[in-house]
C-alpha cells in the first residue's frame, strides 16, 4: 500500500481516470454484466422573452397611444384601481416621463392566459430601440429600462451612374442615403456634382437592424471603389493610431487637408478668371475667386481646419469670412447672408463647420458664394488646386496595410463578380 501511495502521485489525472475505466471495463466482464447505456441529455426548452421577461404563458397585446392619452389613463384602461395606477406611475417616474409620451407611440401589454387575461407588465416605446419596462407580477412593482439589441449585416451593391449618384442607388435597391455616406467618403478626391454618366460606385457597408428585420439605417462602409471618368478611387480600411482611416491604394489617406468644395448643393456660375465682365460694375476685371450660385441660406463650410481672420462687412464682398489654415493656405467666403454661430475673429473652426448662409450682400445681382482660395499670398484656382493630403500609412505598417489591401480587393473582385452574375445586364444596353 505505501508503494503504491508514493506510486500514485506521479501519475496523470488522465492516466488514473484511464485506470480506473479499465479496472471497470475488466470488473463489467468478469461478472457478465453489459455496460448501461447513459440517456441523452434532453435539450433545454426554448423560452420566449419579450423585452426581458420571460413569456412562455404571456400573450403580447399592442396598442397605440392615442392624441391625449396619457400614462395613468392606460393604468386604469387596463382595469387597475386609482390608488394601484398612482403606485404603478411612483415606481416608474425614472424610466418614464409622462411629458415624453407621444400619440402614435407603440405601448405593449402581457397578459396571462387565464380568464380575466390579466395585465402582469406594460412595456411603453420611448424609441426604436429603447422601451421603459413596467413588471407587475410581483407585489414590487419593478421599472426598468429595455433597449433592443442591434444586429449588423452586411450588404454590398454597385451601379454606374445614369444621370445621378442618389438615382442610381434608389433604381438599385440601396438605401439612399448611401449616396451621401459614399460622397463624405470621397469628398477630398471627387467632386459629386461633376460625376458623370458612365462613372460607377462598388460599396460594402452594414446595415443595423432590430429584431433581425427591421433596417434602422446604414450603419459604416466597410470598403469601397469608384471609377470617376475612368480613374478609379479605391478605399482600403485600416486601422492606425487606433483610428480607423481610409487610404489609396498608394497609402495614401482619403482625407485630404480640405474638402472639394464649401457647399453640399450648388451649381458654378462663374469660374476663376484674370478678366471676367462684373455684371455691376460693367466692366472687365480679375475675378480670382468661383462663384456657387445657391439658393440664399444654404449652409457655406469652412474647406479646413483654421483659424478665423476676419468677419466683417466689405462693399465689395458683402458679408465676409477669411480663414487661415495654416502658413500656406487661406481661404475666403463671401457675399454671405449670415454668419455661423460662435464664428469670430480669433476662434478655431473644424473642416466642414459651417462658418455662414449664402446671400447676396455687397456687390451681387443674386444669391451665390464667392469662394477663394490663397496659397502664399496669391490667389490660386480653387477647382484645379492639389489639396495636401492627410497622414499616410506609417512605413512601419505598411507590410501589414498592403495584406489588408489585398484581402479587400480580393473579396472586392469577388463581390462584384457574384453581382454581375445574379444582374445581368439586359441585351438592349
Amino acid at each position: 500500500m505505501e508503494k503504491m501511495k508514493r506510486f500514485l502521485p506521479t501519475i496523470s489525472s488522465g492516466a488514473i481516470f484511464a485506470l480506473l475505466g479499465m479496472v471497470l471495463l475488466v470488473s463489467c466482464k468478469e461478472s457478465g454484466s453489459r455496460p448501461v447505456s447513459v440517456p441523452e441529455a434532453e435539450e433545454e426548452p426554448q423560452h420566449v422573452y419579450y423585452y426581458g421577461i420571460c413569456a412562455d404563458t404571456l400573450d403580447l397585446n399592442e396598442y397605440r397611444i392615442k392624441k391625449g392619452e396619457t400614462p395613468a389613463a392606460i393604468f386604469a384602461n387596463c382595469g387597475f384601481s386609482p390608488a394601484y395606477s398612482y403606485r404603478i406611475s411612483q415606481a416608474s417616474a425614472e424610466v418614464l416621463d409622462p411629458r415624453r409620451i407621444q400619440a402614435g407611440f407603440p405601448y405593449y401589454t402581457l397578459n396571462l392566459r387565464d380568464s380575466a387575461s390579466t395585465v402582469c407588465a406594460i412595456i411603453f416605446a420611448k424609441s426604436k430601440l429603447d422601451f421603459a419596462v413596467i413588471d407587475l407580477r410581483n407585489d414590487t412593482i419593478v421599472a426598468y429600462e429595455y433597449e433592443k439589441p442591434v444586429v449588423y449585416k452586411r450588404h454590398y451593391t454597385e451601379g454606374v451612374i445614369k444621370s445621378s449618384l442618389w438615382e442610381t442607388m434608389v433604381s438599385s435597391g440601396a438605401n439612399p442615403v448611401l449616396a451621401m455616406d459614399l460622397a463624405n467618403l470621397y469628398a477630398w478626391q471627387i467632386d459629386f456634382f461633376d460625376v458623370q454618366p458612365g462613372d460607377a460606385y462598388r460599396v460594402l457597408y452594414d446595415v443595423a437592424y432590430i429584431d433581425d428585420t427591421v433596417a434602422l439605417g446604414i450603419n459604416d462602409i466597410q470598403s469601397a471603389i469608384f471609377i470617376h471618368q475612368k480613374d478609379w478611387y479605391p478605399a482600403i480600411p485600416f486601422v492606425q493610431d487606433s483610428v480607423r482611416m481610409f487610404f489609396d491604394t498608394s497609402g495614401n489617406s482619403l482625407r485630404k487637408a480640405f474638402l472639394k468644395a464649401p457647399l453640399d448643393y450648388y451649381r458654378i456660375s462663374s469660374k476663376f478668371s484674370n478678366a471676367r465682365f462684373h455684371p455691376i460694375l460693367k466692366r472687365y476685371r480679375p475675378h480670382h475667386g468661383v462663384d456657387y450660385a445657391a439658393p440664399v441660406g444654404t449652409p457655406v463650410k469652412s474647406i479646413g481646419d483654421g483659424k478665423v481672420i476676419a468677419k466683417k462687412y466689405d462693399r465689395g464682398g458683402g458679408n465676409m469670412v477669411k480663414i487661415r489654415h495654416n502658413a500656406t493656405y487661406t481661404t475666403s467666403y463671401m457675399h454671405l447672408s449670415r454668419y455661423g454661430k460662435g464664428i469670430a475673429v480669433g476662434t478655431r473652426v473644424r473642416q466642414g463647420q459651417v462658418i455662414g448662409y449664402v446671400g447676396s450682400t455687397g456687390l451681387s445681382t443674386g444669391p451665390h458664394l464667392d469662394f477663394r482660395v490663397y496659397k502664399n499670398g496669391r490667389a490660386i484656382n480653387p477647382l484645379t488646386m492639389e489639396a495636401p493630403p492627410d497622414v499616410p500609412v506609417k512605413p512601419e505598417l505598411r507590410a501589414a496595410y498592403d495584406s489588408v489591401q489585398r484581402v479587400v480587393m480580393a473579396q472586392m473582385d469577388s463581390l462584384h463578380a457574384a453581382w454581375q452574375r445574379s444582374h445581368p445586364v439586359p441585351a438592349s444596353e
